[in-house]
């Protein structure tokens, strides 16, 4: 029989079940109180007719239910979708009717938001973070395989919803390597659970890997407000932190404004920041602020998520997110899809599009034929396209941008990530964004948005002096916009879609 994640997290739970496991509301519950959710979970859906191969649809904030409902799931051979309510009625009512849950577990706050016509087309149960499940009814669908353990749904560069379904063995394959990659990270040691479970990212780094290896987790039901997050890392205390950059810029800002204890940050043994281009300046001010830098890591939610990581602040190469994990085969192709000739299968240099394969990817798209056969290729659709431009430098990583992101400028490959990096070199730039807006003579133009830091002052012209003394004349933003904020994802990653549309609108 397959490993399954129930029986790894369960066996390694139940070993220590006498010692805290899940930190939550400022306090620490044991792996036994934990195993006593999961076994009331299982029980209330098996009273509800779920059945194996059937799915769960879950929206709500983190808290013990998510891992608890999680196994609980997968002991009756089930599936577990968690989903972004935050993403639009429209978008969430197709994905659940592609998905076709058995039925859809809401909080509170969700569920007094929730359409009235989501209610009516799906049952619906209201459940608590922390404790017991109601008494519901649910309605048994389509049966899938019971080797497939979690259906995320994930927006494409057009905005539009796709379902990854993952196995138990995608899942198990990706915490076991990464846990092994990962140099500094102990059986007990506490992660700080704050990213949306709904995100690949949050749901398997910072919670299914540290329960299935013997680590405990501190759990706060989302990042904003921070300071449940910053009080879980200073009180559990946190010893290994894994965010996106912006809740890594937002924390080292609260130290740098003394409203939170840089020896809070200091004592953790590993940050690590993915999801999301790391803004180069935050090395600095780690490093300057708690005398630890933050290290970064690259994954997709099609590969479980973690493709590459720096394994240790002793290995990491800042600029880089680190070589490839092993388990992954990979090769670079050019944007056409075409392999680049003379390059060879898990090449240490060269340039172009990253392909991978290996244990960790999705076999394709939830009940999607045609967008799988887009993005994957092989016989057995083994090859999946990342869809990221990369550089491999001695082994390791460089993401220099997503494919469709890079702007060509007069037949001049320009990518926004080297601009931004400059651009955020100036003393008074807090963030830079750069965005290609169509031209009628050179196809695109750079175009950039700017978030100053407090209390700065900065004018366009003087920024684009200081890009031109510094970059090649096609590569300088032809025009600047000053903002105070952008728009984000339900993960904090700024929306670079949504920012061309709006430099688009706009015209030249």
């Amino acid at each position: 029989m397959s490993e399954r994640l129930e029986q790894l997290i369960g066996a390694s739970i139940e070993a220590h079940k006498d010692e805290p496991c899940i930190w939550w509301d400022g306090t620490w519950r044991t792996g036994a109180d934990f195993l006593r959710l999961v076994d009331d979970c299982e029980q209330k859906l098996k009273d509800a007719g779920f059945s194996r191969g059937q799915r769960l649809v879950v929206m709500m904030k983190n808290g013990p239910m998510i891992p608890a409902l999680s196994l609980a799931v997968w002991r009756l051979g089930g599936a577990f979708c968690p989903l972004n309510v935050a993403a639009g009625q429209r978008s969430l009512t197709e994905t659940i009717s592609l998905i076709e849950p058995f039925a859809v577990v809401m909080s509170d706050e969700v569920r007094a938001n929730a359409g009235e016509a989501l209610q009516e087309q799906w049952p619906c149960v209201t459940a608590a973070p922390d404790t017991p499940l109601t008494a519901f009814t649910g309605r048994p669908a389509v049966p899938e395989s019971d080797e497939l353990a979690v259906i995320f749904a994930t927006s494409g560069t057009t905005g539009n919803p796709k379902a990854v379904p993952l196995t138990h063995a995608n899942l198990i394959d990706n915490c076991r390597v990464v846990w092994e990659t990962l140099e500094c990270v102990d059986e007990g040691d506490v992660f700080l659970t704050v990213l949306p479970n709904f995100h690949s990212f949050g749901y398997t780094v910072t919670n299914l890997m540290p329960l299935m290896k013997g680590g405990r987790l501190a759990m706060v039901p989302a990042f904003l407000p921070p300071q449940p997050a910053m009080r879980a890392i200073a009180e559990a205390p946190v010893d290994v932190v894994f965010a996106v950059p912006a809740i890594f810029a937002y924390l080292l800002a609260s130290v740098e404004r003394g409203k939170f204890p840089a020896a809070a940050l200091a004592r953790t043994k590993f940050l690590c920041a993915g999801g999301d281009r790391l803004n180069p300046k935050l090395h600095e001010q780690a490093l300057h602020l708690t005398g630890k830098d933050v290290v970064e890591g690259y994954g997709l939610t099609e590969t479980s998520p973690v493709v590459a990581v720096n394994p240790s602040y002793e290995k990491h190469r800042p600029g880089t997110v680190g070589p490839v994990i092993s388990g992954y085969t990979y090769k670079l192709r050019d944007r056409e899809g075409h392999d680049i000739p003379g390059s060879p299968l898990n090449p240490k240099e060269g340039e172009g599009v990253l392909w991978v394969k290996g244990p960790s990817v999705t076999h394709g798209y939830f009940r999607a034929p045609e967008i799988t056969a887009e993005r994957f290729d092989g016989e057995n659709h083994e090859w999946f396209n990342t869809g990221d431009y990369v550089r491999m430098e001695n082994g390791y990583i460089k993401i220099l941008d997503r494919v469709t992101d890079i702007i060509i400028v007069g037949g001049f490959n320009v990518y926004p990530q080297e601009v931004e990096k400059v651009l955020s070199e100036h003393p008074a730039v807090q963030t830079a964004i750069v965005v290609g807006v169509p031209h009628p003579t050179n196809g695109e133009i750079p175009e950039a948005y700017i978030q100053r830091r407090d209390g700065a002052e900065l004018t366009e012209r003087e920024l684009i002096k200081f890009a031109k003394e510094r970059l090649a004349h096609y590569k300088v933003p032809r025009r600047i916009e000053f903002v105070d904020e952008f728009p984000l994802s339900g993960t904090g990653k700024i929306l670079r879609r949504v920012l061309r549309e709006q430099a688009g609108k706009k015209g030249l």
